[in-house]
């Protein structure tokens, strides 16, 4: 019975430890160890988070110059063909990418044959004005809906997420008879006043200042801040990323707005750049130097503006795409 008793233990760990575990695939525990470079290490080196094989970096690589190639590539070629000179063939089956003779003389006929100071003008105060109007109007509305409570608060959030259903197009007669009943036609004022406040940018304060903690405003209200005191010393420096990317998006909507403004203005002082552009194009349709100069002038303010508010802009999509 002793012996029993002293022996069975000793024979079975013998047995577990002679009996190796096999796999789903029939394989034991010593095949695997005996092979260390097999699927299965594969398999776990891949699985290590951050670390990536020569292959995978090859193939990133090549996809993000195919990318960059497609949205700079035709910017870089119009900047190209805007500094060309008269004497360059742009129309060859082998056009130079570099310009032989680089001048600005493009630049200056443009200046010359549209006035293209009047018009960035124009489109810098209707920007401008739709700017002022989104940073204001789209905080307080995103604070309201966000941090206040009062009755049909989600109805009214509904209709503002219904209103990104609707295209454009559908509401701009209505649009255009409210401007003209206002005496606001061809005026300015006009073109900017119904991109003073979009959905789009409400709905992004409205997540912006959701993602502030709630324990903060109550200890605010316990403290006596009510809330425009909460808004000013506590939402407000939490969400200056987001506010600058309301800025962004407001300026680059109603600077590049080609419809809109053809509806409303009539008088030739009055258009904005796109519209007045356009008759840079009718005019000399076929120098496309010019044209390319004139595409080049409407794009450098929105290239100066993403370029000072660059930072603001990815803290901006950092605070609605992470909650804390």
């Amino acid at each position: 019975m002793t012996n029993t008793t002293t022996t069975e233990p000793a024979l079975g760990g013998a047995r577990g430890a002679a009996s190796p575990t096999p796999d789903v695939t029939g394989a034991t525990d010593a095949g695997r160890a005996s092979r260390p470079n097999g699927r299965d290490g594969r398999k776990r080196r891949r699985a290590v988070w951050g670390v990536m094989s020569t292959r995978e970096k090859v193939v990133r690589y090549v996809l993000l110059i195919v990318v960059l190639f497609i949205t700079i590539g035709p910017f870089l070629w119009q900047l190209s063909t805007s500094l060309k000179g008269a004497g360059e063939d742009i129309y060859t089956a082998n056009p130079s990418f570099i310009p032989t003779e680089p001048t600005i003389e493009n630049y200056l006929k443009v200046a010359a044959a549209i006035p293209v100071w009047r018009y960035i003008g124009n489109s810098l105060l209707v920007a401008a004005i739709d700017v002022f109007g989104n940073i204001v109007f789209a905080t307080l509305a995103g604070f309201a809906l966000a941090r206040l409570q009062w009755r049909h608060r989600k109805l009214v959030l509904g209709l503002f997420l219904a209103t990104l259903v609707l295209p454009g197009e559908a509401t701009i007669i209505s649009q255009f008879v409210t401007v003209k009943d206002l005496g606001l036609a061809d005026n300015l004022v006009g073109v900017a006043l119904p991109g003073m406040i979009a959905a789009l940018n409400v709905l992004l304060m409205f997540n912006a200042f959701r993602q502030i903690p709630e324990e903060i405003d109550q200890a605010a209200v316990m403290d006596g801040a009510n809330a425009m005191q909460r808004l000013r010393y506590i939402s407000l420096p939490a969400v200056q990323g987001t506010i600058a990317v309301i800025a962004i998006f407001s300026f680059i909507g109603a600077w590049d707005d080609f419809l809109w403004p053809l509806i409303v203005l009539q008088s030739p002082q009055n258009l904005t750049l796109t519209v007045g552009l356009q008759y840079l194009q009718g005019t000399f349709a076929t120098d496309q130097r010019m044209i390319a100069a004139g595409t080049m002038i409407a794009f450098i303010p929105i290239a100066v503006i993403f370029a000072v508010l660059q930072r603001f802009f990815f803290k901006g999509v950092e605070e609605g795409g992470v909650k804390g």
